[in-house]
């Protein structure tokens, strides 16, 4: 039995109807109305169903949560992905008819020809704003158009995106006749809402760091004050990432039209790209991330670009880097974290703290500076793919870390972007952002990891007059007009005719005294419950009543000595 509320019972008559894009906000329960459209759809149709998630976590995690929903009825969900070897899939596939997987193994399977999807009559879609371009869950999503007899589609997540065509693209490629959308503050949502409090904790970058960023910046404004002067770099005020694009477009155009100096510009401005971001990394990030930052451009896929190699064998950076290698972490918020951390176990030792950071050495620093805290056993949480001498965490792993994280056993999770997504962790309590995210999707991920099931709070560290201040703003910015983006794709998408909670006949609710009514006649009590109230008196009365008009001679407005039309008499003209 599933504990389903007004809002969601809404949601699943309306996913029913038509492939649906499900956009609710991060707590509100959209895993409950994905299992409410599976047992309908499992009760209806004979076939099976797929759901996808982005990461081997959240595949386990979805798994756990739907054996306790369904294994009771005799189901067991099957969880798929890349470490179960494909000999193995091929007898697996058929053995359940409710199954959780990454998409790049439903992807592999069908173009293998050993998975047929035409009997799977409803593939749920996790984190779907991954759905676009050639991206895993958007080419499971043309398979699965392409070969289900009976294709239906849900779609869930908390953050579409901000753009338009992004979310448009979302639609096309889920083939979504409608969008299920509703905010956090609606009066259905927000009694079932827990509370977050979001705080901005502003520190001041050391000025031993500062000093290590100086050399950079000035050789930074060297290069666009060349620029400048030959009209490439055209933006005014401070050097910004969006004006050293346009730069770098501008060159590129000038290139076309023959200009032999173009070349020269765009290796500059290249130039200019990548100390920019080192001297955010160094004044924003810290120590840790800049020799990070450094290690990438000499091992990466940037590595033979002339750009990069003027930037490494250059004076300033190797005296740079040779500094930094000898250096622990000093940024003043690695002991704002620090801090933050001790004071929330003081205050309960129960809790569970999440701090995000976008490097892995940073993650490695802040471990390494608070393992030694009272009460602190923290653990990192970091991708798979292997960054120099860094190895990732193995799927086993990062499962086995999640679940030590949410049984106690670590109490501090500190973790990179592949733990933005998906953790159900109820009892985090507090989330530390190392940085702002400009991202509205990051943003709203990272901050949904508390406050799931009781009131959290956020912490954004910003670290003064640097790019942080400007990061956190145009993440709020998109996030506010993210709803109306949404709002305006609906109403251009061709929906189909539905009757209101017409799909709902086989639900029914327990009330709290055990009474059984159907979800339909909940519903409608919930939405009456909800419903705005009338004012009984007319507050506009007193402004509706009017004095007597007071009568202003026209002399009053005219300059001292002319005459007006009432004096002159039409008696009187000669």
């Amino acid at each position: 039995m599933v504990e389903a509320r007004g809002y969601q019972l809404e949601a699943v008559d309306e996913a029913l109807s038509g492939s649906t894009l499900l956009v609710l906000p991060t707590g509100a329960g959209k895993s409950a109305i994905a299992w409410m459209v599976i047992a309908e759809t499992l009760s209806k149709e004979k076939g099976w169903i797929l759901m996808i998630a982005p990461t081997i976590a959240l595949v386990k995690q979805h798994q756990d949560d739907l054996t306790k929903i369904f294994g009771k009825k005799g189901i067991e969900p099957l969880g798929m992905s890349g470490g179960i070897i494909a000999s193995k899939r091929v007898k697996l596939w058929g053995s359940s008819r409710l199954v959780v997987s990454t998409p790049k193994v439903i992807r592999n399977d069908v173009e293998n020809g050993i998975l047929d999807l035409s009997k799977c009559s409803l593939l749920v879609v996790d984190e779907a704003h991954h759905t676009i371009g050639d991206r895993g869950e958007a080419q499971v999503a043309e398979l699965f158009l392409n070969y289900s007899e009976r294709p239906l589609i849900l779609g869930m997540t908390a953050s579409p995106g901000s753009s338009i065509e992004k979310i448009m693209q979302i639609c096309k490629k889920l083939a979504i006749e409608r969008i299920h959308l509703r905010s956090s503050n609606e009066p259905m949502l927000e009694e079932y809402l827990a509370s977050l409090n979001i705080d901005e904790l502003r520190v001041k970058v050391p000025d031993e760091i500062k000093l290590l960023a100086e050399p950079l910046i000035k050789w930074q404004e060297d290069i666009v004050d060349r620029e400048r002067r030959i009209g490439r770099y055209v933006m005014s005020g401070p050097i910004t990432h969006s004006g050293l694009a346009n730069a770098m477009e501008r060159a590129n155009t000038a290139i076309q039209r023959g200009e032999r100096n173009a070349y020269t510009s765009m290796s500059n401005v290249g130039l200019a790209m990548s100390l920019h971001h080192l001297i955010n990394h160094l004044l924003c990030q810290g120590i840790s991330a800049s020799r990070e930052f450094l290690d990438r451009k000499e091992l990466g896929e940037d590595a033979n670009k002339k750009s990069t190699r003027n930037l490494l064998r250059d004076k300033r950076i190797r005296d740079l880097r040779s500094k930094l290698s000898s250096m622990d972490e000093s940024h003043s918020k690695v002991s704002a974290v620090r801090r933050l951390i001790r004071d929330r176990i003081r205050q309960n030792p129960d809790a569970r703290i999440i701090v995000f950071a976008t490097f892995r050495d940073t993650v490695a620093s802040l471990e390494k500076v608070i393992s030694g805290l009272e009460g602190i056993k923290p653990t990192i949480f970091i991708g798979q793919s292997k960054r120099g001498s860094e190895k990732g965490l193995t799927p086993r792993e990062q499962v086995e870390r999640i679940e030590d994280f949410r049984k106690g056993i670590h109490n501090i999770l500190i973790a990179t972007s592949v733990g933005e997504e998906g953790l159900d962790i109820p009892s985090a309590d507090l989330v530390i952002f190392y940085e702002p995210v400009s991202s509205e999707i990051r943003y709203i991920q990272r901050r949904g990891r508390t406050g799931r099931q009781r009131d959290g709070d956020v912490v954004v560290l910003i670290a003064e007059d640097t790019r942080d201040e400007g990061a956190l703003a145009a993440a709020q910015r998109r996030e506010e007009s993210m709803h109306l983006a949404v709002a305006k794709v609906r109403r251009k998408l061709p929906r189909k005719i539905h009757i209101d909670l017409s799909n709902l006949n086989s639900f029914e609710i327990k009330t709290d005294i055990n009474k059984i009514i159907s979800a339909k006649d909940f519903v409608k009590q919930e939405r009456e419950k909800h419903r705005p109230s009338i004012v009984d008196t007319d507050l506009s009365e007193n402004e509706s009543k009017t004095s007597e008009s007071t009568i202003i001679h026209p002399s009053t407005f005219r300059p001292k000595g002319q005459k007006g039309l009432e004096e002159f008499n039409s008696g009187n003209n000669e």
